[in-house]
This record gives structure tokens, sequence and C-alpha cells, in this order.
């Protein structure tokens, strides 16, 4: 990287952008997980769970981490792009992302319903997918920092396949 190249991508902070983008992201997370957090320990999940889930434990950790990287994304998005149009398309793609992102916790944990769940899942991969591609034309550098919520929401889709449909 060019010497000055992570100055020009960290420009001064936008504090309204950085506080805007942090609510939206952690209250996603925050009304998705009153779903999760009591459906994670329900009888009906520890009995349909695959023998491939990771322990509990993990699913926050993994989360918080992957939160705070959609929440760098938002931000460096929104500071960084140019174009009007590219901008209202980044924060619909987002917007809709992060409805697919709660509807999935309701749908699982709230309905018990993983077919439903899996519907979304599937519609939420394709809005990650669509935010790494605006993404990418404003600086390929935040698309990369999506790639482990892809990958992770992949995971899911694997664990949430088996509980629907095995």
């Amino acid at each position: 990287m060019k010497k000055g190249a992570s100055r020009k991508f960290f420009k001064k902070i936008d504090w309204n952008i950085l506080f805007l983008s942090l609510i939206a992201i952690y209250a996603t997370a925050i009304l998705g997980g009153l779903f999760t957090s009591r459906g994670a320990n329900s009888f009906w999940y520890l009995t349909v769970r695959p023998s491939i889930t990771p322990p509990n434990w993990v699913f926050p950790v993994v989360w918080n981490i992957l939160f705070f990287l959609i929440f760098l994304a938002l931000y460096l998005c929104l500071v960084n792009v140019k174009n009007k149009k590219i901008c209202s398309k980044v924060e619909l793609c987002f917007g809709i992302n992060l409805v697919l992102n709660f509807l999935w916790s309701y749908f699982f944990f709230g309905l018990r319903n993983p077919k439903l769940a899996f519907v979304d899942l599937i519609l939420l991969w394709f809005s990650i997918i669509s935010i790494i591609y605006s993404s990418w034309k404003i600086d390929k550098r935040i698309s990369i920092l999506l790639v482990p919520y892809f990958l992770w929401v992949t995971f899911a889709g694997v664990l949430n396949y088996l509980i629907a449909f095995a």
C-alpha cells in the first residue's frame, strides 16, 4: 500500500455518519439477539441442532466480530462514496440486509420455523453479495471486511438447511 493511502481511506471522522452507522448495526444486533438468546437454550433448539453446530458460546463471539465489521464497512462506504446514486444503492443494500438479518432470528428462534428462516437466509446471502459488490465499487478493502460475514452466513445456511430439511 502506498504511503498516504490509509489516510485517504480513513478520512477525518464524520461523527454523524459514525453514530448513525453504529445505531443501525447494533440496533439490528440487539433486536435479533432478543430472539436468539432465548431460543438458543430452548428445548426445541437443543433437540434439532445438527451435530456440526459449534458450542453456544461461539455464536455471540463471532457475531460481535461480524457486527463490528459490518458497522465498519457501512461507515467506510458512506464516508468514501463519491456518487450519490451508488450511495443510495449502498444504503438500500445495507438496509435490506439488516432487515433480513433481524428476520432470520425472528423466523428461526421466534417462530421456530427453520424453513421460512432458510428462505430468509438465502435472501440474506444474496444481500451480502450485493453489499460486497456495491462496496467493491467504492473501495475493494471495504468489501474484504464483509467476506467473514458472507462465510459465516454460508455456514449458518448449512446448519439451517440441516434443521429444516434433514
